[in-house]
């Protein structure tokens, strides 16, 4: 696997709901995969006030909070574009890495060409899911977090809080790669 052009971010998102555009993007997180300590996250304000009670539950956000202390959507994702290409070499590509990649990256896809008129990503996509499935050659079932855990022993955890699982994910995508590579 060459590696040297290939910028590995991995990303998290937590959201209002399952669908961008009927619900918010409300908390970005992501690091680089080889060096996780060099990362990003925000808090976005909710462009609307759809929200699934579950998907609130399980992050501890308030949309009323989110609504004060959260950035422009606009803003956000200027932001993160910018920590994204901060230092990219005119021969590097970013490559989008995330556990359940469909869903982060329909979120952030789809805000970054809403807000900002263009993904820095470019159109694709690497799942963490996909790729531990084809390296270990398990079932999709096998394929939670949970499960992975079990086989790579990663030190981290997840928690819900995007940053932290961004670093998570980061963590497993290494261990997957290491692996892949021996």
């Amino acid at each position: 696997m060459n590696t040297n052009s290939e910028v590995y971010i991995s990303v998290d998102i937590e959201s209002a709901g399952p669908i961008p555009g009927v619900y918010s993007l409300l908390t970005i997180g992501a690091c680089s995969v080889d060096d996780p300590q060099r990362n990003f996250s925000c808090e976005l304000k909710p462009v609307n006030r759809n929200a699934d009670p579950k998907a609130l539950e399980v992050t501890g956000l308030s949309l009323d909070d989110l609504e004060q202390r959260g950035l422009e959507p606009a803003v956000a994702m200027q932001r993160f574009a910018d920590w994204l290409t901060d230092g990219l070499a005119a021969d590097q590509r970013l490559v989008f890495v995330a556990l359940n990649a469909p869903f982060d990256w329909s979120f952030v896809n789809y805000y970054f060409h809403r807000f900002v008129g263009n993904n820095p990503f470019g159109f694709t996509a690497l799942d963490i899911k996909a790729f531990y499935m084809g390296s270990i050659g398990c079932n999709w079932a096998d394929t939670r977090s949970s499960q992975m855990a079990k086989v790579l022993r990663p030190q981290g955890t997840g928690d819900h809080d995007a940053l932290h699982d961004a670093q998570y994910q980061a963590e497993l995508f290494r261990l997957i790669r290491d692996r892949a590579l021996t």
